[in-house]
């Protein structure tokens, strides 16, 4: 879709706005992508048919953002208006306020286009549960807070409703946190084998296994720095996620070395989460499980992804709903670990009726958190290249709202959400929990409220400074890099201002 930025009689850096634009154009017409032409904006609307032209106009009282956007031999103009006087505000000010009238302007015109608002109206960003955690942080009452998703962003009622829920754990959970503590992520980027799904870097460990046991070496020193440095900035932990990647991938010998490189050099003792993807279920061992036991884990993933072997055959998983069931059981048996089990809805060849029996067979295992993903179309995967047989949009709105019915009535309630591009629907990724089993991680991980220190392959590193400055540093994807570059790693980890 071309996209022209224009004015009448602003002078203003319409490239700053380019990024705003794209978010809403990925929103309204996610199989669109931007083009900016280098001639003129027309002056016709028949001589273009795929196209937003973007006009900011000062006048004495109200600034004018319009949207004219020129589609299917229709058009619709979306208007944005604000106070002259903020186009004179400073800079950052400035950018935020312009920033919020190219989306909404926008959108105004995508959605009389479309016939209708979006589940998440103009909210454009991962993470919408930001907006209501300030709001409430700021002084505002919970129905005060959703207004404002409700007047300015046009969220749907059930959407404001996800967001508020989980905007007040935020907030419990931003005051269970001290200043010096941390959260700590140990990517281990090893799969038994790639799903068709997954764009997350990970290598088949059958086709890389001389790697393995460097990799491991390599990660024991990383941690030994790691806890070098805390000590240092006086910082502690108060949460450790082992991802990937599956974790759990690792031998036994190989799990027991890094966990027991982690409880020599770092101290845990402040630590209240211990939280290891045991994801894929042909992966999962009573050895291994008794290893996690030992070292002090206290929550596991058994992620199904979906209960129908028709299904997970599709995906590229090689086990069955059975295997499900035996992990989950050795899991139960294996010790007082808390499970989590993901499922993705909108998985080729599922429907409504075959998704609302996975999530009945989990539920009937009872785990203490269930996470409902809906599928994104993610760069790198094999499903961007082969979207057919996908269940439609709509189907995967039905997937979703007989998930929140479900989960509700057997008394799970959503605690942390985010959502990702290319996703079906426009929808998101819940977090769903049992009453006191919220995972502290997950929330401070999505919402960005305290730093992250990540370790091992792919890891990113989120240091939060004093005014709220998010800074990332990211550690090697693939397991190959991370070994030639692991000197390289730690002197760079010790210029981190936790």
């Amino acid at each position: 879709m071309k996209l022209w930025l224009t004015s009448d009689n602003v002078d203003w850096d319409a490239g700053r706005y380019h990024y705003a634009a794209e978010q809403m154009l990925l929103t309204l017409f996610p199989e669109e992508r931007p083009e900016y032409p280098d001639f003129p904006a027309p002056t016709s609307l028949v001589s273009e048919d795929n196209a937003v032209i973007f006009t900011l106009h000062r006048g004495k009282k109200l600034t004018n953002m319009s949207a004219l956007l020129l589609r299917d031999g229709r058009w619709n103009n979306g208007v944005v208006r604000f106070p002259s006087e903020k186009l004179d505000e400073p800079p950052e000010q400035l950018y935020h306020t312009v920033q919020r009238a190219v989306k909404q302007a926008f959108y105004k015109a995508g959605t009389m286009l479309l016939g209708g608002d979006l589940p998440w109206g103009s909210l454009t960003g991962v993470r919408p549960v930001k907006l209501p955690t300030k709001a409430l942080l700021e002084g505002a009452t919970p129905a005060q807070a959703e207004k404002e998703l409700a007047e300015t962003y046009h969220v749907s009622p059930l959407r404001r409703k996800l967001a508020m829920d989980c905007a007040l754990q935020s907030v419990k959970a931003i005051q269970s946190l001290a200043p010096d503590e941390i959260s700590l992520y140990i990517g281990i980027p090893f799969c038994p084998s790639r799903c068709v799904y997954c764009s997350f870097i990970s290598a088949a460990v059958g086709q890389c296994l001389p790697l393995v046991s460097p990799f491991v070496d390599a990660l024991c020193r990383e941690i030994a720095a790691a806890g070098d440095l805390l000590r240092r900035r006086g910082k502690t932990v108060r949460t450790v996620y082992m991802g990937g990647g599956t974790p759990t991938t690792l031998s036994p010998q190989h799990l027991d070395a890094v966990l027991t490189a982690l409880n020599t050099h770092i101290d845990l003792s402040r630590c209240t989460e211990f939280t290891v993807e045991a994801g894929r279920p042909d992966t999962i061992t009573p050895d291994k499980l008794a290893v996690l036991s030992a070292h002090g884990v206290g929550r596991v993933s058994v992620n199904p992804q979906s209960m129908d072997d028709g299904v997970l055959e599709r995906m590229g998983r090689p086990h069955t709903g059975e295997d499900i069931r035996r992990a989950y059981a050795q899991v139960r048996a294996a010790g007082a670990f808390a499970v989590n089990m993901d499922l993705i809805a909108g998985l080729p060849g599922d429907s409504p009726d075959g998704f609302a029996r996975s999530l009945g067979e989990v539920l009937a295992l009872s785990p203490e958190n269930i996470t409902v993903h809906t599928l994104a179309l993610k760069k790198g995967s094999h499903l961007t290249e082969h979207p057919d047989e996908l269940p439609t949009d709509r189907q995967v709105e039905a997937m979703l709202d007989g998930a929140w019915a479900a989960l509700a009535q057997e008394g799970y309630a959503p605690y942390y959400l985010y959502r990702q591009k290319y996703m079906s629907g426009s929808f998101e990724n819940v977090g769903w929990a049992k009453a006191g089993t919220e995972s502290l991680y997950n929330i401070v991980m999505m919402e960005e409220l305290h730093p992250v220190l990540a370790l091992g392959g792919g890891g990113v590193t989120k240091v939060i400074d004093s005014g709220g400055k998010l800074t990332r540093f990211a550690n090697p994807k693939y397991p190959k890099e991370y070994l030639e570059r692991i000197d390289d790693i730690l002197r760079e980890k010790e210029t981190l201002l936790l």
